[in-house]
């Protein structure tokens, strides 16, 4: 039997990357978005291109009514679920002071909210020997000034990561989370300059930025069956940024 991964936020970036992978390891994918269409058909054609399985489904992972039809939907289309990773996310940066009270509350919609409405759905859903993968960010680690309100949103995810590896017992799921360092995304370069990049990128003792595709490396490590005795952790995938 073919297993099925749901993959929030997918559509590009790290996610896009993500759902790649599992796909080339066999998975049957579900592309999640929320607006940009566009870009989720090229991950679908990206995947099918080499001959795999993939659906596209758009769905807010902040609305409660959103990820039970993006659950529904996925296992009409493919009969059950077995992974899912939990990468859709937004990364405000600004300082404390600056910080809108509106932007505070997105920011732990989506980050959190989100996480919480997926994992909710997947406490009922998931089938026997599951993989839960939660996206969170070395940032919370390293405590780098204007990321305080999103490392906040993350170290919410590391804890919930921690509880339902408990909470989970008795149906072999693993919950674990992946802490990227620097990656070259559309988030990380918003309000960068070129000098900053430099810097950022000389920060880790590898002497570089991170990819996407080193980020879904270790996702599909966790996904996957050598990955079944880690559970309940946070991995910093980070060049030894730390």
């Amino acid at each position: 039997m073919k297993k099925v991964a749901i993959i929030t936020g997918s559509s590009r970036g790290i996610g896009r990357a993500i759902a790649v992978r599992l796909a080339h390891h066999g998975f049957a994918v579900v592309v999640n978005y929320v607006c940009n269409a566009g870009e989720a058909k090229k991950t679908l054609d990206e995947i099918r291109g080499e001959g795999n399985q993939a659906i596209a489904i758009q769905a807010d992972v902040s609305k409660t009514t959103d990820v039970a039809r993006l659950f529904d939907e996925a296992e009409h289309a493919f009969g059950g679920i077995d992974v899912l990773v939990n990468n859709a996310g937004i990364m405000p940066v600004k300082p404390i002071v600056e910080m809108e009270t509106e932007l505070f509350e997105r920011t732990f919609a989506i980050n959190v909210r989100g996480p919480f409405n997926t994992l909710k759905q997947a406490a009922n859903r998931l089938r026997w020997g599951g993989r839960i993968v939660n996206l969170s960010n070395t940032s919370v680690a390293l405590g780098l000034p204007m990321y305080a309100v999103y490392n906040a949103s993350k170290a919410a995810v590391e804890a919930l990561t921690k509880t339902l590896a408990n909470e989970f017992r008795g149906r072999n799921i693993t919950v674990n989370a992946v802490a990227p360092g620097l990656t070259p995304t559309i988030q990380f370069f918003n309000g960068k300059d070129k000098e900053q990049i430099v810097h950022f990128a000389g920060m880790a003792p590898l002497e570089r930025l991170g990819t996407p595709e080193d980020v879904a490396n270790l996702v599909a490590f966790l996904a996957g069956p050598d990955g079944g005795w880690i559970n309940g952790q946070t991995i910093r995938s980070n060049g030894g940024l730390e």
